[in-house]
C-alpha cells in the first residue's frame, strides 16, 4: 500500500512527488536522502519508452505481467533483502536461459516485437540490480570497515 502523488504547477520548472511509504522503507533510505532525487530519475529514466505508443504500451504492460524474470526480481526485493544478499543475486538458470535465447534471436534480426520488449526489460533490470550491487557493496564495505577499525 504505498501512495505516489504527483504534482504539477503552472510555471514552474519541476513537479513534485510525493510517495508515502513504511517507516522501515523510510529508515532504510535516510543514508541516501540526498541522492533520492536522482535515483528516482534513473530509474525512470531506464525504465520508461522514451516515446510511449500504444503498441509498445500494450507490449511493455504484458512483459511486464508475464515476465518470469521480473517476478522474480520483484518477489526477491519485496522480501528486504540484506545487502549481502542482494550483492549475491542472480537471476535463475531458467531467466538467464531466456535471455540467451533473447540476445541470439536479436543478433539474427528475427526478433518479434513482444520478444524486444522483453530484451528491454531484461535490460532494465539489469541496470536496477548493478546501481543495487553496487550500493549493497558499499554498505558491505562501510560496515566492515566500521567493525575492523572501532574507535
Amino acid at each position: 500500500p504505498y501512495n505516489v502523488n504527483i504534482t504539477v504547477q503552472k510555471n514552474r520548472k519541476m513537479a513534485q512527488l510525493t510517495i508515502e511509504i513504511s517507516d522501515e522503507l523510510a529508515k532504510r533510505l535516510v543514508p541516501f536522502q540526498n541522492q533520492i532525487s536522482e535515483i528516482v530519475a534513473s530509474l525512470i529514466t531506464t525504465s520508461l519508452p522514451i516515446e510511449p505508443t500504444n503498441t509498445s504500451e500494450a507490449y511493455t504492460s504484458q512483459a511486464l505481467l508475464t515476465s518470469p524474470t521480473y517476478i522474480e526480481v520483484l518477489d526477491f526485493l519485496v522480501n528486504r533483502p540484506t545487502s549481502e544478499q542482494i550483492a549475491n543475486f542472480k537471476v535463475s538458470e531458467r531467466s538467464q536461459t531466456r535471455l540467451q535465447e533473447l540476445l541470439e534471436k536479436n543478433r539474427n534480426i528475427n526478433i518479434m516485437p513482444s520478444e524486444l520488449v522483453e530484451l528491454n526489460l531484461y535490460e532494465q533490470l539489469d541496470t536496477l540490480m548493478t546501481m543495487l550491487k553496487v550500493r549493497a557493496y558499499a554498505t558491505i564495505k562501510s560496515q566492515k570497515s566500521i567493525t575492523n577499525n572501532p574507535k
